[in-house]
């Protein structure tokens, strides 16, 4: 009875070591067969015709986002609200968007959430606001929002916008899933996981003091080349920067080179040379 037993809890904890360890390796191998599938031509060329940075992008990263997309599509849900049809290029339009970010990155492709919701327009949403400790609810026109450990909300008409014009800075689908990146620490903070302690030490060095010169820029009323709605807090800023980085990259490697550099090793892609 004593060796059944025993028999029993070492499989129970043989089971309990292998069986993550087998859901990631065929979660792997999914990936690796969707990486491979053909690319639609039609796919293709929508994104040339929509999402310019696509055609900036060097052959192999190309090839590599479309694998990228064909991973993101199979393991996100996209839903409409507010009267929106998806489609497919709604679906693949957002994707390629998201995927730049990860693209050269170890990466889970954007973990702890799933679903996608799309308005066709900037839409309402309630937000709180906090005055000397009094807390108010009042209703706020959004072109996106990422809840934490929740869905992406993103309005369809920013999403083209931000795709079609790819040197003015402002990406709402860049941003909303930089938040993603961020809070993979389970904490939206402006500083996203890092490997190595010196990372971490460069990074707040970096960013503490471009978001505290941001805020002092803003509060004085001083002109500033970063966008204003980083000044709300380090998570917003680094959502801002990410932006700047991908679309202004010659604005910000000359006038933030400590903040490009550290973009460029979070992201593992330069910009610059596309």
């Amino acid at each position: 009875m004593i060796y059944a037993l025993l028999g029993c809890l070492v499989v129970i904890i043989a089971g309990f070591f292998l069986v993550p360890r087998v859901i990631r390796l065929r979660k792997q191998k999914r990936r690796e067969e969707l990486a491979a599938q053909p690319f639609p031509e039609n796919w293709r060329e929508l994104l040339r015709q929509r999402f310019p940075l696509y055609k900036q992008l060097p052959v192999q990263l190309q090839s590599r986002l479309e694998g990228f997309i064909h991973i993101f599509l199979d393991e996100k849900v996209f839903l409409g609200r507010g009267g929106m049809t998806i489609n497919d290029e709604v679906r693949l339009l957002i994707s390629a968007q998201a995927c730049l970010l990860i693209l050269n990155k170890a990466t889970d492709f954007y973990p702890g959430f799933r679903t996608i919701l799309v308005y066709p327009d900037v839409y309402q949403a309630q937000a709180l606001q906090n005055q000397h400790g009094v807390v108010s609810q009042h209703q706020q026109l959004r072109a996106g929002e990422s809840w934490h450990r929740g869905p992406v909300v993103v309005a369809w008409s920013s999403v083209v916008e931000g795709a079609e014009d790819p040197e003015d800075g402002a990406n709402v689908v860049f941003h909303e899933f930089s938040h993603k990146l961020d809070e993979e620490d389970s904490v939206m903070d402006g500083t996203p996981v890092l490997e190595t302690r010196q990372q971490y030490s460069e990074w707040v060095r970096a960013f503490s003091t471009e978001y505290e010169q941001l805020v002092e820029q803003v509060a004085h009323h001083h002109a500033h080349d970063i966008d204003a709605y980083g000044a709300h807090s380090p998570a917003e800023f680094f959502a801002v920067v990410t932006e700047a980085f991908f679309e202004q990259p010659q604005q910000m490697s000359q006038q933030h080179p400590a903040l490009y550099q550290q973009l460029r090793d979070f992201y593992a892609l330069d910009p610059l040379c596309w």
